[in-house]
Formats: structure tokens, sequence, C-alpha cells
């Protein structure tokens, strides 16, 4: 079996290599072929068994090409994993107020198309929180993610910008962010990932660490799988980042179904759950 993993574009900043490398050493260890291709670049997919966008790191930063891309791997039938109406959907950060609407507990989520001051003081009745954090409905890295007090005005970068708002989750900074890996909907492993002090972004270019999780908190496996069930297509790989809100609830912060790293190393498998459900997923989707 041969296939493509879509990788950056060579103007991306950030290192990648990190996350492709075990993910294709897992695949070639199961006898795949795997060539990584360039998600702004890719020419002809038909020698390809499988096209998988799991470092298409990126996207956000030229999202009209990203569309056009799914619409091309939609029109030409691609045997894409995950499927191209699934990682639209999931592009956009919107569908975290979808959740909502489903009865997912979720991180309470506004979304505004021209955001404004007076959208900020909705928020913070709404959610009964002073403190907000903003973001782009596509985004990644926390770009122009912003932490705002009762007092701030709304950044220039984002007056008048589509935007998601959300409380402030103070619990993040003691407890951290709990990242699940599913595959086919089982639970595969789990890290946690803490900010730095004093912030409130987990990425580790922030200064934010990861750290292996053996046991993710009670009830997280489960709500993890209910957010996949309410989604609108099968997501064969999934990462679904957990946080416990400030009473202990534990919410849906993110699901990621696009190019989430999965941290194949934490896997006590060595991988063999992801590559075993890549596999099989591929050959249902040739036969």
């Amino acid at each position: 079996m041969r296939i493509a993993v879509l990788v950056p574009d060579p103007t991306y900043p950030e290192p990648w290599q990190w996350t492709y490398a075990p993910q294709a050493e897992a695949l070639r260890t199961a006898g795949a072929d795997v060539d990584p291709v360039v998600w702004t670049q890719v020419g002809d997919t038909s020698r390809y068994d499988l096209v998988l966008p799991l470092v298409a790191w990126g996207y956000h930063l030229d999202y009209d090409r990203w569309l056009t891309l799914l619409d091309r791997a939609q029109a030409e039938h691609w045997p894409m994993i995950n499927p191209p109406a699934l990682l639209r959907w999931n592009s956009d950060k919107s569908y975290l107020a979808e959740l909502i609407d489903r009865g997912v507990p979720t991180v309470p989520t506004l979304a505004v198309e021209s955001c404004c001051d007076a959208d900020l003081e909705e928020a913070r009745r709404r959610f009964e929180s002073g403190w907000l954090v903003i973001k782009p409905p596509v985004s990644a890295g926390a770009l122009r993610t912003h932490r705002l007090g009762p007092n701030d005005d709304l950044p220039s970068d984002s007056v008048h910008q589509s935007m998601i708002v959300q409380p402030l989750i103070e619990e993040i900074a003691r407890t951290g962010e709990f990242s699940l890996m599913l595959f086919d909907g089982e639970f595969s492993h789990a890290v946690v990932k803490r900010p730095a002090a004093g912030d409130f972004r987990v990425q580790e270019h922030l200064g934010g660490e990861t750290l292996p999780c053996k046991a993710p908190p009670a009830g997280a496996v489960r709500l993890a799988q209910a957010a996949l069930a309410a989604v609108p297509a099968k997501a064969t790989y999934a990462r679904v980042d957990i946080v416990p809100d400030d009473e202990g609830t534990l919410r849906i912060m993110e699901l990621e179904l696009v190019e989430p790293s999965l941290f194949l190393n934490h896997a006590p498998d060595g991988g063999a759950a992801f590559t075993r459900s890549i596999l099989n997923s591929a050959q249902k989707a040739t036969a």
C-alpha cells in the first residue's frame, strides 16, 4: 500500500518532522510505503492508495487554498482519511457551538462574525465570567489567541474579525489540558499539556510542556467518544482535547480531526492501534 502524508509548505516556520517521523515509521513497519507530499503542491494522487492529511500544518494560513484542495479531493474521490467533508467541518472552530447544541459538554463558545467590544460584554454576561479567551475560528498554535480581563478592550488584530469567544478556564493552569488519542473510536493513549507559569496556552513553542498521562480523568474517554459520535462522519483518527472547568466538569476544548499531533511515542502499543485503524480503513475505501 502506498500512502501520501500531507506535510507543510516549505515556508512553514515550525518544525514538523517530530510528529511526521513516528507516524510514517509506524505505517512503514506495518508494510506501507509512505511519501511526504507538500499539501500546497499536491499533484496527481492516482498512484496512492491513501491520502492522509496528518501533517497538513499551516492550512489556517492559506485557508482558501485548503478548502479548494478539499473540494478537489471530494470531486476526484480521493481515498482520503479522514474524509474531506469531515476535514472541512473540523477546520473551523465554529463546530464547537454545534457540539453544544447536540448536548456534548463543551467549553462555552460564542461565535461572532465581526467582533466588537459589545460582543465581549455579551460573552461576559452570558458566561458569567469577567475573563475571556478569544481566537480566530480558523487557527492553530494559539495564533492571535488572547486572554482578556474584565476591563480589557478588544485587541486591534481582532476588531471586526470573525472570532470565537470563550470563558477563561483557569483550571488549565493547575490541572492542564488532557489530549486523548482515539482510533476507530477506541481509546489508545493520552498526554497532558500544561502552560508555562502565568500563561494559559499549552503549546510547547509558547513555553508549555507535554507529559505522559497513564490514565485520563474518570469520564474523559466517555466524553471523547460522545463527542466523536456527534460529528458528521466517522473519524478514523482523532485527538480529543478535554479540560476540567473551574467546577470540575470535564468539557471538550477542541476536536483535532485534521492534522493532530498524535504523540505515538506515548502509545503503549507503539502505534499499533494507529496503523491498524488507518490500514483497515484504507482497505475498505479501496475495496
